[in-house]
């Protein structure tokens, strides 16, 4: 099986993948075609099934696991399949490690290590908040554990909520220890808090996609209303505390723009703000790199950025 990433304009596709998206459609001549999205663990690519009813088009649904024959080539600056034959393969012709995206690091490390930021927070209350998600609630952890950060920009991979989360903690337990003026039970707690929301926004894989409550709240309002309802079993839980806390979560996107419904007004909520678009961006850079082409310099626009993007040259 060749991985997606390994695709070069002008080769030939044959293997197994995860059909991620299958949708009809008619081009501007009126000849029905199809729009697919395969997918493996390296990522996922554009693909067209110009003849459906072709005798070697077999029934397929999104999300079965099919196996492919077709082309590579270029279809506005990107590779685009062009598939000929298609079949649905059974269970045990394919190993499902092989479709999924998963985080580089181990995610049973990863929480460990999590877990010892959320053992280090003094104040009683909060500790309470993190032990009713972290360590009380299997269904919430395992979903955590296994979560994407997103459907597609950064960390949109099995483990990648909580890479993002750990990789956001660390950055702002450094600026406690750099900016006095930073509560750190507040602003750990915050971090660790912070994208709880996406447990429920985002379906869990191979769908990753936006659920209901996703498309209708979205995750920062999700992760708020799951702060409120913890807080409220928790006896004496102080209403202030609740509130910055909440406003972290609500402004930690930073703009309005950016889906905050609020702009930060504490200084624990700008230091998660930046430790937040920090790791978005470098995260973001950094798959992309892994994506490119490895003899190319220059990647081309990239929205996230509004800037053409270059590698580094060797030193």
């Amino acid at each position: 099986m060749k991985y997606i990433k390994e695709f070069r304009e002008g080769g030939r596709v044959a293997g197994v993948y995860l059909c991620k998206h299958r949708q009809s459609a008619v081009t501007k001549n009126g000849k029905a075609y199809e729009n697919v999205i395969l997918q493996d663990k390296t990522g996922t690519i554009d693909a067209k099934i110009w003849d459906p009813n072709s005798s070697g088009i077999d029934e397929f649904d999104a999300l079965d696991y099919i196996d492919v024959m077709g082309d590579i080539n270029s279809f506005a600056g990107s590779l685009q399949v062009s598939i000929r034959r298609v079949r649905k393969v059974s269970e045990g012709e394919y190993d499902p490690a092989d479709y999924l995206p998963c985080s580089r690091y181990n995610i049973e490390d990863m929480y460990t290590e999590l877990m010892k930021y959320v053992n280090s927070i003094q104040n009683p209350c909060l500790k309470q908040l993190l032990e009713v998600f972290f360590v009380r609630d299997e269904a919430f952890i395992k979903s955590f554990k296994t979560s994407s950060a997103a459907k597609t920009v950064h960390h949109g991979f099995v483990g990648g909520l909580l890479e993002h989360t750990l990789s956001v903690a660390r950055m702002c337990q450094f600026y406690t220890r750099v900016y006095p003026v930073l509560n750190r039970d507040l602003l750990i707690t915050a971090a660790i808090l912070h994208d709880i929301g996406k447990v429920r926004e985002i379906a869990q894989f191979p769908v990753n996609d936006y659920t209901d409550d996703g498309q209708l709240l979205g995750h920062i309002m999700i992760g708020a209303e799951m702060i409120h309802d913890a807080a409220r079993e928790i006896e004496g839980f102080p209403q202030q505390l609740e509130k910055e806390l909440k406003h972290c979560i609500l402004a930690h996107h930073g703009e309005l723009e950016y889906g905050s419904p609020k702009k930060p007004a504490l200084a624990e909520a700008v230091a998660l703000n930046l430790a937040d678009n920090t790791d978005a961006k470098m995260e973001t850079l950094t798959e992309l790199f892994e994506h490119a082409d490895p003899h190319a310099e220059w990647l081309g626009y990239n929205r996230f950025f509004e800037s053409n993007i270059r590698k580094t040259g060797e030193l």
